[in-house]
């Protein structure tokens, strides 16, 4: 199946920082893009940031200026710093990553890594 694997979720208080980890699986093709998504309960799955093979990034209004996305492409790593955490930002964080074959793009997701944000 080649699914990514995250890491680096947990509990922290209203203002602290996590770091996200997210490892590909090099066997199927070029990766065009990583990203992060995340799914609170009750609501459905949202993106958050994404980084493409060029190194392009896009991100979720309600994150912008408080997360940064990064890729290790020697590693086919993605990483996401969250900085100022809010109470709101508490969900499940799945990495996804897309390849480019010849067949078109293939997407592989992540189980996710839970992120709670709490006093």
């Amino acid at each position: 199946q080649a699914q990514p694997v995250e890491s680096g979720g947990g509990l922290v208080q209203p203002g602290g920082s996590l770091r996200l980890s997210c490892a590909a699986s090099r066997s199927i093709a070029a990766i065009y893009s990583m990203g992060w998504y995340r799914q609170a309960p009750g609501s459905q799955r949202e993106l958050v940031a994404i980084i493409t093979s060029g190194g392009s990034t896009n991100y979720a209004d309600s994150v912008k200026g408080r997360f940064t996305i990064s890729r290790d492409s020697a590693k086919n790593t993605v990483s996401l710093q969250m900085n100022s955490l809010k109470p709101e930002d508490t969900a499940v964080y799945h990495c996804k990553v897309v390849y480019g074959t010849g067949s078109g793009p293939v997407e592989r997701w992540g189980q996710g890594t839970l992120v709670t944000v709490s006093s």
